[in-house]
């Protein structure tokens, strides 16, 4: 594939770039961040870092668009099938194990490669976060009864109100995050978005280069619903199938597999569950958009 102008400038200003820097390359799902970062990683003769924050699950595959061998073409990943669903994992811990790799993969590269759609596990590696204060435990226990009762657009709506920047950076379908979000803004009469580091809680020992991939709204929509399709023609189904007895963990409370979870419960028939599972893929899209031009740090660079 031909890189855009702007990445051929920044790939020139890295070769010429003595310090250690971490390129970081963010996008919306389904924008081609799987090839482009492979072809970047050739380029730069380095390794790539994923910051996936569903990627990092073995027994998640189809239903991640999880990059195959083959279009890995050799290039390393790493935080790729690292991690089972049983474990849990978060942004806190991809931090601090993520900082590890990467003083090891900086031994051996001048540039490494950091990307994916998760904005929050980016912003955990290049800027780190504040250490969230510890809540009455009481706070969590209300808010889940609230969860129960009411559903979760009543707890996504307080949220809008608490904290319009957590708001709208956090998947709105994910009520773990949605409710840990309250949780720390009722517990400490504080933003929960007000607890991100404004720079690095501990100094990062390299230089950090940061583009978002962008598309055309409609072609992005275009390979949205190509790429659900294909998701369905690989096996989507079978895959959340196979994954029902862990349907509780936070990997899964999220799009691609919420939906498929609520055609096997009945609630929609098999023609709504793939409108609304491309549907609620648009928006997903959307809101990592958002994300990322929240960060002036990022470069657009348009595909």
């Amino acid at each position: 594939m031909k890189l855009p102008a702007e990445l051929e400038v920044i790939l020139e200003t890295l070769r010429q770039t003595p310090e250690p820097t971490l390129l970081v390359v963010g996008g919306p799902t389904a924008v081609g961040k799987t090839a482009l970062c492979v072809r970047l990683a050739q380029e730069l003769k380095t390794e790539i870092v994923s910051a996936d924050s569903r990627q990092f699950y073995r027994e998640l595959s189809i239903g991640t668009a999880k990059p195959t061998p083959d279009e890995m073409q050799g290039i390393p990943h790493h935080f790729i099938n690292s991690h089972s669903i049983t474990e849990e994992y978060n942004a806190g811990r991809f931090e601090t194990d993520c900082l590890a790799l990467l003083d090891t993969l900086f031994q051996r590269h001048r540039t490494v490669i950091l990307t994916g759609g998760s904005g929050l596990y980016l912003q955990a590696v290049t800027e780190g976060f504040d250490a969230m204060p510890a809540i009455d435990p009481a706070v969590r226990v209300a808010i889940q009864q609230e969860l129960a009762a009411h559903g979760l657009p009543a707890l996504v709506e307080e949220l809008g109100r608490l904290d319009p920047v957590a708001h709208a950076r956090i998947d709105r379908q994910n009520p773990q995050r949605i409710v840990r979000a309250l949780e720390v803004t009722r517990g400490t009469g504080r933003p929960f978005s007000s607890f991100h580091a404004a720079k690095p809680a501990v100094q990062r020992p390299f230089r950090v280069v940061k583009v978002v991939l962008t598309r055309e709204r409609e072609v992005l929509y275009q390979r949205i619903d190509r790429r659900v399709d294909q998701m369905l023609k690989d096996g989507l189904l079978a895959e959340v199938e196979s994954l029902l007895p862990y349907r509780h963990h936070n990997a899964l409370q999220t799009v691609g597999y919420q939906e498929i979870f609520d055609f096997l419960d009945g609630l929609y028939d098999w023609p709504e569950t793939i409108r609304l599972l491309k549907r609620n893929t648009r928006h997903y899209a959307k809101r990592q958009l958002t994300w990322f031009r929240r960060d002036a740090a990022y470069q657009a660079v348009h595909l």
